[in-house]
């Protein structure tokens, strides 16, 4: 995984660029501080995806189902199908 690092000195001088790329680039910045711990800056986007791979991992039978999903996809057994439509008549 890449990361980039910057002091707090830096991020404070062009948070807006910063905020920018990594909302774009979608690669995590680490924060440091000479008395403080140091931080991570990640889009909304990532931690939001990150926040539901926790959730559908924290249910063992849950991480079971899809890790048998995935074994089948790289076995070629997948098969691909259109989503249901809640609104239909």
């Amino acid at each position: 995984m890449t990361v980039k690092v910057i002091t707090y000195s830096e991020a404070r001088a062009a948070l807006k660029g910063h905020m920018e790329a990594v909302a774009e680039d979608h690669i995590p910045t680490v924060i440091t501080s000479q008395r403080g711990r140091p931080v991570v800056m990640l889009s909304l986007e990532d931690y939001t995806s990150m926040e539901e791979t926790i959730h559908l991992l924290s249910s063992p039978a849950n991480a079971s189902r899809l890790a048998e999903s995935i074994e089948q996809f790289k076995q070629g057994k997948a098969s691909q199908r259109g989503l249901i439509d809640d609104q239909e008549d």
